[in-house]
């Protein structure tokens, strides 16, 4: 292996053997390292177990070493971790069963569209694909496994060929079908407290029952008979997602092996769903407890000693500052978190034609560090959550995304408050029915340069975007799917014919190819610009309510690029004073994507941005 022109696409699944070889040195953990790690273990088990506790994850630790190859070990010494995410970083997300094709299983399907029609993304979040009893694979039933109705492993190594990976941790819950769950019911010593037990319901205090913060409005306790009778069990999301008691150092450290086992699989990054509710203390709220956040920072710490190329990324669905708090110092937690505000401020920004919340909130979006940064999504396989905009939005501003989402045929939906009320959680629609409503008057042009404009403050915002598989098609709401599952939450997971949708995608006249004809050159653009490196300089312009602006400016100074997005369906003058800004006193702007160039004249830039228009302006001398 040429470690000196490799590229980031590392293939992980080809590069761990699938056998141990024993047949070296064991892996040597420093003391400084290992004190991390005691301390964290310290902190969760306490002083008279922190040996224990250690041991075993070193041996975990091993054993997994034992799996790398030699060439991937020597890759690692020129691994920086301050480019893990580059200008060239875009995610998609997707189900392994989006895509559907005779003959071949969807995760191959899946790969043919990506490599042969897509060239956007870099990274691939494939939603989990393990067997599953329900939450469209969110209660997982065998970690280990690929659901056979998708593909198979072999799927995910030819996928991680071509692109970097995302897998979903799912370690907040398993599924109550799982082996795991029955061996605790059938009452087998080795699961004994891996859950969270109680003989009644009545046994949490029910002002301390309305302080836990949920996303659901379900009974937080479910019951369940065990082999010494009926038992209550602490479910967060559904009767069928049983949650994890971590309070076990067991389930701790099947985690770790599970953690590391997906990095032998492919796993570029590490989607640690639900976290917020990892750890749980009557009490307390049970949400962003601190030692959550420890275990967070010791997935970190396990990542770091043995496989440094894999990152961590947080999925906290909480208000904004709750949510950030998972990059920890910067360095020691999660090198990415979900920027959940930001999906509904653009909603907002373009429902009222108004960037002033949008801008604000920006302008106060630092740079965490130099190995870590925000993902900066607009639409997901769940819809669009409120959470992360409960302290910047007003409860008129979300009631009035509420509204404008119905009247746009979404639907909402609604997590408990603990005191007998329930508040909107997510808005449930697809991006494209969100940002245009049917049987409006107007031009399929403006709607598909509306959504373009939307989809832009993600592509030039720091941090890395990510994109929805539907999202990237201009896909409309579902609403067969949600008639026949009464589920809310398929009204953005349609499932599409292979053969239908390059069909689409190559039919001139299609929305589909229509909008990847906005988007693609963008897209481009993008990863070919330093200026849009993740750890880029970011000023956020207060220039007009009716436009988004920003300036990007690359790491060493050579590159400033200009974002403008008018968020209206009017003409709007930019104007930037430049002989009160001399680090912008440049002699031309010119326009990535349409080859314009625009000058300053008598000190100011002047520039009329159409309906909806997108300018990305480049400097020059």
């Amino acid at each position: 292996m040429d470690v000196s022109n490799i590229s980031q696409r590392l293939n992980f699944a080809r590069l761990h053997y699938q056998e141990p070889d024993y047949n070296r040195l064991l892996l040597n953990i420093n003391k400084k390292l290992e004190k991390r790690i005691k301390e964290k273990l310290i902190l969760l088990y306490g002083k008279n177990n922190v040996k224990q506790c250690y041991d075993e994850v070193l041996r975990i630790l091993r054993a997994h070493y034992s799996y790398k190859k030699p060439e991937l070990i020597e890759w690692e010494k020129y691994f920086d971790p301050k480019n893990r995410f580059t200008q060239k970083d875009m995610i998609l997300i997707t189900y392994g069963d989006l895509i559907t094709a005779k003959g071949n299983s969807p995760l191959k399907a899946l790969t043919n569209v990506l490599e042969n029609h897509f060239a956007i993304p870099s990274t691939v979040h494939i939603l989990p694909f393990f067997p599953y009893s329900s939450d469209k694979g969110f209660a997982v039933m065998d970690y280990e496994e690929v659901d056979p109705d998708i593909g198979t492993w072999e799927d995910i190594a030819n996928l991680n060929g071509r692109f970097r990976l995302m897998f979903d941790a799912v370690f907040n819950h398993v599924s109550s079908k799982s082996r795991w769950f029955h061996r605790y019911l059938h009452r087998n010593p080795d699961y004994k407290d891996f859950f969270i037990e109680f003989k009644s319901p009545d046994e949490i205090p029910k002002e301390k029952l309305n302080m836990i913060i949920r996303p659901r409005t379900s009974d937080i306790l479910s019951p369940f008979y065990t082999q010494t009778g009926l038992r209550y069990f602490w479910t967060t999301f559904s009767r069928d997602q049983v949650d994890l008691n971590f309070k076990n150092p067991k389930v701790l450290f099947k985690m770790i092996e599970i953690l590391l086992y997906y990095v032998r699989r492919g796993a570029d990054i590490l989607r640690l769903d639900a976290v917020t509710y990892l750890w749980h203390k009557i009490g307390t709220t049970s949400a962003n407890l601190e030692q959550t956040h420890t275990i967070v920072k010791l997935f970190r710490d396990i990542l770091d000693a043995v496989a440094p190329c894999a990152g961590i990324i947080t999925e906290t669905n909480v208000p904004h500052q709750e949510n950030i708090a998972y990059f920890g110092n910067g360095n020691d937690e999660a090198q990415m978190v979900y920027n959940f505000a930001l999906a509904p401020l653009v909603l907002y920004t373009f429902y009222t034609g108004n960037s002033s919340k949008l801008t604000n909130w920006a302008q106060n979006l630092n740079r965490i560090s130099d190995t870590a940064t925000y993902f900066n999504f607009l639409d997901s396989h769940d819809g669009v959550s409120v959470q992360g905009a409960k302290e910047i939005l007003s409860k008129s501003n979300i009631k009035l995304l509420e509204d404008r989402v119905k009247s746009h045929g979404g639907l909402i939906s609604y997590k408990d408050n603990g005191n007998g009320t329930v508040s909107p959680y997510e808005l449930n629609i697809t991006w494209y029915s969100a940002i245009n409503k049917d049987g409006a008057y107007e031009s399929q042009e403006i709607r598909y340069k509306r959504f373009i404009a939307s989809r832009s403050i993600a592509l030039v915002l720091m941090g890395v975007p990510g994109l929805y598989l539907h999202g990237l098609l201009g896909t409309k709401n579902d609403y067969e799917a949600v008639l026949e599952t009464k589920l809310a939450r398929n009204i953005n997971r349609k499932v599409i014919d292979k053969e239908m949708l390059i069909e689409s995608m190559q039919d001139e006249h299609s929305r589909t190819h229509s909008i990847s004809q906005y988007y693609r050159p963008m897209a481009i653009i993008r990863s070919n610009h330093r200026a849009f490196h993740p750890n880029a300089k970011q000023i956020v312009l207060s220039v007009s309510q009716s436009l988004f602006a920003v300036i990007r400016i690359s790491v060493d100074n050579e590159e400033t690029i200009l974002c403008i997005t008018n968020v209206t369906d009017k003409t709007h003058l930019f104007q930037l004073d430049i002989n009160n800004r001399e680090q912008y006193d440049y002699k031309y702007w010119h326009e990535l994507l349409s080859g314009r160039r625009f000058a300053p004249k008598e000190g100011k830039l002047r520039i009329n941005v159409e309906p909806y228009e997108v300018l990305w302006l480049k400097a020059s001398t």
